[in-house]
């Protein structure tokens, strides 16, 4: 068993109790069980909401609280049904209690409920150099002043730093090919752990964290330390797979879904290079990347929600993303929609919308009416755009004579 002596035992919150919240907690609090560098106890933050239980045939329906359903039935009832959890976790509906002394903080919510918590997380949180957070928010944002990516795990940061820290509050990302149900049933699977965490005497908090998150046989964590990288391709990813729905409610089949995943994960990569600041290439191989990329556009919500995008549009029968979001998430979010349009947005700001046709296509299905069937109009790689080169840079390799891939493929 690994030691980690210049260290106090982490106290561990984690900040959400949805489907991928509870999953991610289960792997913890079965970790913190049995490592002697973590205190047993976690934490889970929950939004608390009155449930309906009792079937009205063997017992009488009445409401409880989530939270408190959790606490005794170990049970997430609503997010995760049919998943027992650690006897280890505690589910809280107070902030504040949940993250009061907290070492090591787990950001697994909705974006826009973010921001107006972390001061509270600022008053709460331990105070010593080991404190630090992992976000598992998928999303990007976007200064519309500075017109640069505001990466969450820098809001996080920002947002918990404070004079009477002795460092400065670092937080890392975990991003991967990762449906929650499948990880909380024990399926194997893959996640990227990207943090620059300090080392303190001979204790290295990234590894600290990445064994506190990894299960090696059924939930495998990497580490790297391509914070930012790894952060966008989990966001951007979503807006990718609402064109893989496009394409599933068009009938299309696995020939056309691979030439989109091809293609989105090179405007992933160029996104990156041109907006990002050392993002290193390998990146996009790891789980964060290309494996996250087929997981979402095979099975994950912006698929699901694409999909009946586009066959409610061709039935005659067009429905909001609103609408959509309500009947087929269970209360979770539709991330990708709205990322496309501040990818857009920030592409159309500095003029770049024409080096990004899978992106620029997407969000003109998703906000401007375009037809769905225009996805295909954005399945195609503009001359000089080869292998995620960055804007201006020819590829030496390109023998296209002036002709770009899209007619060339007209021409076939």
């Amino acid at each position: 068993m690994p030691t980690f002596e210049d260290t106090p035992p982490d106290k561990i919150a984690v900040i959400g109790s949805g489907s991928f919240g509870t999953a991610a907690a289960i792997t913890i609090a079965r970790n913190a069980a049995k490592y002697d560098f973590a205190e047993s106890e976690v934490k889970v933050f929950v939004h608390d909401e009155d449930i309906v239980v009792g079937d009205g045939v063997i017992t009488y329906p009445h409401t409880a609280k989530l939270s408190r359903i959790m606490n005794d039935k170990k049970v997430n009832v609503k997010y995760l049904p049919n998943i027992d959890l650690p006897d280890n976790i505690t589910a809280v509906p107070s902030m504040l209690a949940a993250c009061v002394d907290a070492t090591l903080v787990i950001f697994v919510m909705p974006f826009q409920f973010l921001k107006p918590v972390l001061p509270t997380i600022k008053k709460v949180i331990s105070k010593e150099p080991h404190a630090r957070g992992v976000s598992l928010i998928k999303e990007v944002h976007f200064d519309k002043e500075t017109l640069k990516v505001n990466l969450v795990s820098t809001q996080i940061e920002n947002g918990i730093s404070h004079s009477h820290m002795p460092h400065n509050f670092q937080c890392g990302v975990l991003m991967g090919a990762n449906v929650a149900s499948e990880i909380a049933s024990g399926d194997f699977s893959e996640s990227t752990l990207a943090s620059r965490f300090r080392t303190i005497g001979g204790d290295d908090l990234n590894e600290k964290t990445r064994l506190l998150l990894n299960n090696s046989n059924s939930f495998r964590v990497y580490h790297i330390s391509d914070v930012e990288g790894c952060e966008a391709c989990g966001a951007l990813k979503n807006v990718i797979a609402l064109g893989a729905g496009f394409v599933d409610g068009l009938g299309m089949g696995g020939n056309t879904k691979a030439a989109l995943m091809r293609i989105g994960i090179q405007e992933m990569e160029r996104f990156c290079n041109d907006f990002l600041s050392n993002v290193d290439r390998n990146t996009f191989q790891e789980s964060c990347g290309m494996a996250d990329l087929i997981t979402t556009c095979i099975g994950g919500r912006n698929r699901k929600c694409g999909e009946a995008f586009a066959k409610h549009t061709i039935d005659g029968k067009p429905k909001s993303w609103d609408a959509i979001e309500s009947e087929l998430l269970n209360g979770q979010r539709l991330r990708g929609v709205k990322t496309s349009k501040q990818v857009f947005d920030l592409l159309q700001s500095q003029d770049l919308g024409s080096k990004y046709p899978l992106f620029t296509t997407i969000y003109q299905i998703c906000y401007e009416g375009a037809p769905v069937d225009s996805i295909i109009d954005g399945l195609y790689i503009p001359n000089g755009m080869k292998g995620g080169n960055r804007i201006g840079e020819e590829d030496g390799a390109d023998d296209n004579d002036g002709h770009d891939g899209k007619e060339d493929e007209k021409s076939a």
